[in-house]
């Protein structure tokens, strides 16, 4: 089908209120904002999907099809919306099912025994190439010499023995995985005890998952984990694995109801999913060697992450020096998702791609030690463990990249797929809240703020939970806000977040802050609240808006601020910029993800919204700028505190 013959009829452009939120499969963005057009090169594909459908293929065959043409995710359901939408209203036939009439003639003799008759010369050749593999795998076994085989170097290398070659390689050996050169060989010798291997599409994560834990096969104590995040995303996962761990190990035995491969030497390797975070319940109490999480970012928080960490544990000794540590924590991924911020906070932020670094809290950014009451006083204070970050590119990838075709595919791709997909950037988030956030125009260089320019803060206050201060100065000349100063962390009392304050204020004209309207409620108790706290230690507020409507609101006036103006003599300058000191608003307002309901407010099930709150909380203060004419003058205080005691 060409693309002059598509039905393209049947696919009617819409426009939307908003200009940002998801587009349905077999659309694209029009010319502004708003336009919802019909994307051919998509329709192109889903019409043959459609083609299929019709011919009998399933709607899970259609589906896995469908994927790997777009390049996105798609389930079943969707395959059956669209096929309801724009193909089943316009077929000539009431139903794409052949109906049987009671009355239809009975099969023949002769038509059974030849139907018989294929199904036995099918069950034949299957059960020939079952027994001509492990014919291959049995010729394989005997050329190789026993002195220098596999197990016994591993068995050398386990108990820090020299060994003085290499098992040799066979010349006319049938290679089952060979790793490409680079990122992906990196990835399998990698010690640290947390590697992430990810970036662009076709770079060879899920295959360097799966060899990775082969080489941990051999040892009767070996247990392993690999997770995806749903059931129909660990289906390609099975498929590869039965590929290459049966040719290895012909023996092993592949258990669907437990969902794990169990090895002849007792090793067993579980390959399951993963859906929500308190799922991870399920392993309590058990112990892990190795543990793999395909497509990380999948997960919205770390929780999950985090807490499979604590089932590392190995007590066979000669596995222990083989892995090292308590165990091996291995993921892959691409970037985007809805867990891409805490993702691109524990492996991306801390070092540059490929070198390794201390581990690090991703709230705070300090390096995780161990405590100084440790039973060892030579570990007290010292960094626990390291990780390490290896970008993976197509182009380390020579089965796809050669021809170009799979290039091609993903170079048609929309600017912001494109540069995840392809180049593996870690700046773009898709499903963000605020796309139109842009370094380039929304951070600036520090510079002295002039003295005549008023000043506000806005705080959202948190002590399990990070508290997060930011300044605010207006230019005059503009009304432009300017972010200048931000405070953030957790574990800070009223007080002790008064001090830090009003000490980094010292010789500043701040004239009002606002915070957080929630610090104020008594919640049951008879003393003073943490506002009235911070307050009575000389740091004045007051309540933030937190009326019904405020945070759609607050949110609508942040895309206002992000708005690039044009200035005259070709200047482009927007409504608020943050100085490229403030690390942390910078770093969570590209990745706040829109809620997927309805778009009107960010995501309520996303953790990092403090430095965003406290942004919000400042810019619905309705800040202006001094009086030009004022300038020079002595304000006067009218500042009246009704309670001489609590300062307000």
């Amino acid at each position: 089908m060409s693309n002059n013959q598509l039905p393209l009829d049947r696919w009617q452009a819409w426009t939307r209120k908003l200009p940002y939120g998801k587009i349905g499969v077999g659309y694209k963005l029009g010319e502004t904002g708003y336009d919802i057009v019909p994307d051919e090169n998509q329709i192109y594909y889903i019409e043959q999907a459609f083609d299929y459908i019709d011919a009998g293929s399933s709607l899970r065959e259609v589906c896995e099809w469908l994927s790997e043409k777009l390049l996105r995710s798609l389930v079943h359901q969707t395959i059956s919306n669209l096929y309801k939408k724009h193909r089943k209203p316009f077929l000539n036939r009431k139903t794409n099912r052949r109906i049987l009439s009671n009355n239809a003639p009975k099969r023949t003799k002769e038509s059974l025994d030849k139907a018989a008759a294929k199904r036995a010369i099918t069950n034949a050749r299957k059960k020939y190439s079952e027994l001509e593999l492990k014919y291959e795998d049995k010729k394989l076994k005997t050329e190789k010499n026993k002195e220098d085989n596999r197990g016994g170097y591993l068995k050398a290398l386990a108990n820090g023995e020299e060994y003085k070659s290499a098992p040799p390689v066979p010349e006319n050996i049938n290679w089952v995985f060979k790793p490409n050169p680079g990122p992906q060989t990196s990835f399998l010798s990698a010690t640290e005890e947390e590697v992430l291997y990810g970036g662009s599409a076709g770079g060879g994560k899920s295959y360097a998952m799966l060899a990775d834990p082969m080489r941990y096969f051999d040892n009767p104590d070996f247990v392993g984990l690999l997770l995806r995040r749903t059931n129909d995303e660990l289906r390609e996962l099975k498929w590869e694995s039965k590929k290459i761990y049966q040719k290895v190990f012909p023996d092993a035995k592949w258990k669907e109801q437990e969902s794990m491969w169990v090895f002849p030497s007792g090793a067993k390797f579980w390959i399951t999913y993963l859906d929500r975070d308190e799922d991870v319940m399920r392993y309590q109490g058990q112990a892990f060697s190795w543990i793999g999480m395909d497509e990380l970012t999948q997960y919205p928080t770390s929780f999950a992450y985090t807490y499979l960490k604590s089932r590392l544990r190995i007590t066979n000794p000669e596995l222990k020096k083989m892995i090292g540590g308590t165990g091996y924590m291995r993921a892959t991924t691409n970037p985007g998702g809805p867990g891409h911020h805490w993702v691109k906070k524990m492996f991306i932020d801390p070092a540059p791609a490929g070198r390794a670094f201390w581990a690090k809290d991703i709230e705070t950014g300090e390096v995780l030690t161990y405590p100084d009451d440790y039973e060892d006083p030579n570990k007290r204070g010292k960094p626990l463990f390291k990780r390490r970050f290896i970008p993976a590119k197509l182009q380390d990838n020579p089965y796809l990249y050669e021809d170009g075709a799979y290039e091609r595919s993903l170079l048609g791709l929309p600017e912001e797929q494109r540069r995840k997909l392809l180049e593996g950037d870690w700046s773009i988030v898709e499903g963000a809240a605020f796309a139109e956030f842009n370094p380039k125009y929304h951070t600036c260089d520090p510079f002295t703020i002039p003295h005549e320019w008023r000043r506000f803060r806005a705080a959202d206050y948190g002590y399990s939970a990070p508290a997060c201060v930011l300044w605010f100065a207006i230019d005059p000349s503009y009304d432009t806000l300017y972010v200048y100063r931000e405070l953030y962390g957790s574990g800070m009392t009223g007080n002790a977040l008064a001090d830090k304050v009003l000490k980094l204020e010292e010789n500043e004209k701040v004239s009002y802050g606002v915070l957080d309207s929630s610090v104020w409620h008594d919640r049951g108790t008879y003393g003073p609240t943490v506002a009235e706290e911070m307050i009575a230690a000389g740091c004045r507020w007051r309540p933030s808006d937190r009326s019904k409507g405020s945070r759609s609101a607050g949110k609508n006036r942040l895309h206002e601020l992000l708005k690039i103006k044009e200035l005259p003599f070709g200047e482009k300058k927007a409504g608020i910029v943050f100085f490229n000191t403030c690390r942390q608003i910078i770093s969570d307002l590209p990745a706040i993800p829109v809620d997927p309901d309805q778009g009107e407010d960010i995501d309520s099930r996303y953790p990092h919204d403090h430095s965003y709150d406290a942004l919000r909380y400042g810019i619905m203060s309705r800040p202006r700028p001094e009086n030009a004419l004022d300038w020079g003058k002595t304000r006067t205080s009218r500042y009246s505190p009704a309670d001489k005691i609590f300062g307000y």
